[in-house]
């Protein structure tokens, strides 16, 4: 679909990449078949090739309007249509360039909706706050309603952290912003685990947020400037030079929630056109690996410490994983390995409606996305006898918890299979 970019986005980094996606785009419309929003509303414009065409408009010189914000805000990113594309479309990146655009090109949203964005932006990436806030939530959660309490999941006790140093193998897990405080038990598991694979976990106390949700609340900026200090909280434990390294750099960035991972996996993206720190957003992309790209090394010594038992679950693969990262198959593959029979339900590829802030901002349509969701994943419990269902991002995990089935990450299973403390 070749594009004339408007005089004033011609040469502009943004522009040059806008119009290198929208030139690969066939209009095929493929990707509408696997679109959650256009299965939902069946308005061409809120599929993705109707939102590349209002961005190519844009990318040409037509002026954005509300409703076309409106339709790029309802596009959950959750990359499946990138999964089903023939030509390779770089969806992803460009949706972002389309609502920076969008949002400089429109008047200022209503006072109610500005101040909701800048609540999530600002109260979910300051960790002492949202800690503290669901501590709060947590005691007053009898007496909240049904829609607050949902967004305050229980979880496992989270137990203690094994003493660290005994290992010589190092590598980094990105803590995260709200995982910490929502449910601490799958950082403390992750670690716990690959401890006993002989693998010293370390974090780095300066790092925080990965950036993806200013940066997709278009907070763009200040998005980016989380992914500069987590590079610079990350590189002394790359270089080795960190104290708790002990000479040794660090092998991996772990992250336990995909949504991080794919994050991070594109700061060598993101950055490329800063002088200072494209090298290192390169290096710390290369570094991260989901921690299901790095466990399955261990397998053999993982089943010698299991030994052989049956369990059955239901994985909900993200879109983060399966989508963002092109993780697919691993998980389950590996689980097997482990004796743990594990099964998809009937629509594993689509969204279930968290995809980060979305459920707030699009409730109804997020809503109706989990029930959807949800009906297929207890459908397919009910078929297979599963015990559970597992996940790999804190934002699936929490949405999809329900009175029936309990859902975790799989690595807490792991960790309690292996006996750990809690």
């Amino acid at each position: 679909m070749q594009t004339e970019l408007a005089p004033q986005l011609a040469g502009t980094p943004e522009g040059q990449t806008a119009q290198a996606i929208l030139n690969k785009c066939v209009h095929c419309g493929f990707c509408t078949a696997t679109c959650p929003t256009y299965q939902l509303l069946g308005d061409e414009l809120d599929g993705p090739r109707g939102r590349i065409y209002l961005i190519k408009q844009i990318a040409e010189g037509k002026p954005a309007t509300e409703k076309t914000r409106l339709h790029l805000d309802r596009c959950l990113t959750c990359r499946n249509c990138e999964s089903t594309c023939p030509s390779g479309v770089d969806y992803g990146h460009l949706i972002d360039i389309g609502r920076k655009w969008a949002e400089e090109q429109t008047k200022p949203r209503p006072f109610i909706e500005r101040t909701i964005r800048k609540i999530l932006a600002s109260g979910l990436t300051n960790k002492p706050l949202f800690d503290n806030g669901m501590r709060l939530g947590r005691l007053l959660k009898p007496l909240m309603p049904a829609v607050i309490k949902s967004k305050i999941p229980t979880g496992k006790h989270p137990g203690t952290r094994p003493t660290l140093g005994k290992n010589k193998t190092k590598m980094l897990l990105l803590e995260g912003c709200v995982q910490p405080g929502m449910l601490p038990n799958i950082n403390n598991a992750t670690i716990r685990v690959m401890h006993r694979l002989g693998v010293d976990v370390l974090s780095a106390s300066k790092a925080g947020c990965c950036g993806a949700l200013k940066y997709h609340l278009n907070e763009q900026t200040a998005g980016l400037d989380d992914m500069r200090r987590n590079i610079d909280a990350w590189w002394p434990f790359i270089t080795g030079e960190a104290p708790e390294c002990q000479g040794q750099k660090v092998e991996a960035i772990l992250m336990n929630a995909s949504g991080c991972g794919v994050t991070v996996k594109e700061y060598g993206h993101l950055l490329k056109d800063d002088p200072q720190y494209a090298e290192k957003a390169k290096t710390v992309s290369t570094l991260c690996k989901d921690l299901i790209e790095v466990i399955p090394n261990y397998s053999k010594q993982l089943k010698g410490l299991l030994g052989s038992f049956n369990k059955k679950l239901v994985y909900h693969p993200p879109c983060t994983l399966q989508h963002g990262q092109k993780i697919k198959g691993v998980l389950e593959s590996f689980l097997e390995e482990l004796g743990i029979h594990t099964e998809l339900c009937k629509d594993s590829h689509l969204c279930c409606g968290s995809a980060g802030t979305y459920s707030v901002l699009q409730p109804k349509l997020s809503k109706k996305l989990k029930e959807q969701k949800l009906n297929n994943l207890l459908n397919a419990v009910g078929e297979n006898g599963a015990e559970r269902i597992v996940s790999a991002n804190i934002g699936c995990i929490t949405h999809l918890q329900n009175n029936q089935t309990p859902v975790e990450h799989w690595i807490e299973l792991i960790d309690t299979s292996l006996g750990n403390n809690h």
